[in-house]
Parts: structure tokens; sequence; C-alpha cells
């Protein structure tokens, strides 16, 4: 009997070497000037009460500092990153990610998307993000000279008479135009009118003019419509 065994690899032979190289404090490697300390330092002054409030108040404390959480995720919208996914990697891998947590454990993805959609739901994270542009504008981080319009998803009515091209009206409304020259033509010639009719355009107001022309026919002469099958009349 033969028995397959799986040899897996050790790559952490050489992990001494990088480990001599690497600096205990972070703080070195984080310019004095950069957004995060701006960030951190500005966050460290809100009112986190309504979000505190979100918590519930009996059992034990939450694992991650709902604080910290709310920096981890302003700091990744000023980066562009969205996911949950994508920010549990930036907290593993990013140097200014990890400053931010001040060594607690890093959150996975789960715990983020929870944060982001119950924890700050219900007016909270608007209630922060007011208190974080009130405090910028103090600074004078914020000009007010720029409007910023954000990426709202909504919900479209995609019927096809919702929307056209422009080529496509442009072509339909020369094909209407024809289509309705030939029948004031017709018109005229039929019912004995004398609607006017412009070579160039045929607008509105001349169409309206023969549907008021039929209705005063229909009155003069008591001509009454009837509906449904075996009903139709010339």
């Amino acid at each position: 009997m033969q028995i397959n065994e799986t040899i897996h690899k050790d790559y952490t032979g050489n992990s001494g070497v990088y480990q001599l190289v690497l600096p205990l404090n972070m703080e070195v490697l984080i310019p004095e000037d950069d957004s995060v300390r701006l960030l951190s330092h500005i966050t460290e002054e809100l009112d986190y009460k309504d979000l505190n409030m979100a918590y519930s108040s009996k059992g034990r404390n939450p694992v991650f500092k709902p604080k910290t959480l709310f920096r981890v995720l302003v700091y990744a919208y000023m980066n562009n990153i969205y996911t949950s996914q994508k920010i549990e990697v930036a907290c593993k891998r990013d140097i200014n990610f990890m400053w931010l947590l001040q060594g607690q454990t890093v959150p996975d993805h789960n715990t983020i998307a929870r944060f982001r959609n119950g924890r700050l739901s219900g007016g909270i994270v608007e209630g922060l993000f007011n208190q974080l542009i009130i405090k910028l504008s103090e600074l004078g981080e914020i000009q007010y000279e720029n409007i910023f319009i954000d990426g709202t998803k909504i919900e479209a009515y995609a019927n096809k008479y919702t929307f056209v091209w422009k080529k496509t009206t442009i072509k339909n409304e020369q094909r209407m135009q024809e289509k309705a020259k030939v029948f004031l033509v017709k018109f005229n010639k039929e019912f004995n009118a004398d609607i006017p009719l412009d070579e160039s355009v045929v607008t509105t107001e001349t169409m309206q003019k023969a549907v008021d022309f039929l209705k005063k026919k229909q009155v003069d002469e008591n001509v009454k419509f009837v509906y449904g099958a075996g009903k139709r009349k010339t």
C-alpha cells in the first residue's frame, strides 16, 4: 500500500535575517506631517458618545476600540480603499494602518463590515463626519472652494423608453417629419381641409390644428366613435 505524504516547505528559514533590520518603533517611519498623524489628532477630539451607545452596556468590552475602527475606516477612504477585505489587508501590510491600530489585533473583514453597516448606522457616521469637517475647517484644512459628488448608486428604471441615443433621436425625427408631411397632404385632400404645411418642418402646432379640425368635424356631423370587437368603424 502506497502512502502519499505532502511535504510543506519551510519559508521561515531566513526570517531571522530580516528581523534584524526591521525597526521595532514605527514612529521613525512616519513623517511628522503625514496625513495619518493629522487624522489621528483630529479624531481624538471628536465626541464618540453616540457611537459608544451603539454597543451594549452589558457583557464584555468590545475587542476593538470603536474610535480606532473609525479612524481606520476614514483613513482607508482617504486612500481609496473601500471594501472590508482590502481594509483588512491594509491593516496587515501598511505601516500607517498599523500605527493607527497602536498594537491592537488586526480586525478581520467581517468585523469591519459589521462595524460599518451596523454600529455606524442610524445617523452615527453622518454625525462623526460632520464633526470631522468642522475640525478640519477650524484648522484651515478645508477652504470650501471645491464641490465633491459622491458615487452613490441609485436603482435605475431600465425601460427601453426611458432613454435614447442622440443619433437615434435625429434619425427618428427625420422619419417622423417625412411621415407627417405625407399625412398632412392626404389629410387636406381627403377632408378638404386647409392645414398650412411648411416645407421645412412640421410643428406640434400644425398637428394640433389637424386634431382640432377633426374634433370640430365630429361635432358638426354628429360622429360617434365606437369601441370593442365587431364595432370597428371606418
